[in-house]
C-alpha cells in the first residue's frame, strides 16, 4: 500500500487536522488534477468533469475531508 492509499484512508477514519498538500498529493496518485492559482481555495477536477472546491486555509473543516474523501472514491 502507498502512501497516498494510507492518507486516504487516515482521511476517512479522522477527518480532522489535514493539510492542502496532503489533499493535492492524494488527489495527484489517483490522478486528479487540481490548480491553485494564488486563491484561497484549491480545485480538484475528475476526468468525468466533476469538481470540488476546498478551502486552502488551515485548519481544513472536517466536512471538507469527508467531501473529498467521497470525491476521490468517485461518489
Amino acid at each position: 500500500m502507498n502512501s497516498a492509499a494510507k492518507l486516504l484512508e487516515s482521511m476517512q477514519a479522522n477527518p480532522l487536522d489535514w493539510r492542502i498538500e496532503q489533499l493535492q498529493a492524494v488527489a495527484r496518485r489517483h490522478g486528479i488534477v487540481w490548480r491553485q492559482e494564488g486563491t484561497s481555495h484549491c480545485y480538484f477536477k475528475r476526468a468525468d468533469g466533476k469538481t470540488l472546491s476546498v478551502p486552502a486555509h488551515r485548519p481544513i473543516k472536517p466536512a471538507y475531508i469527508r467531501q473529498f474523501v467521497a470525491f476521490i472514491k468517485g461518489a
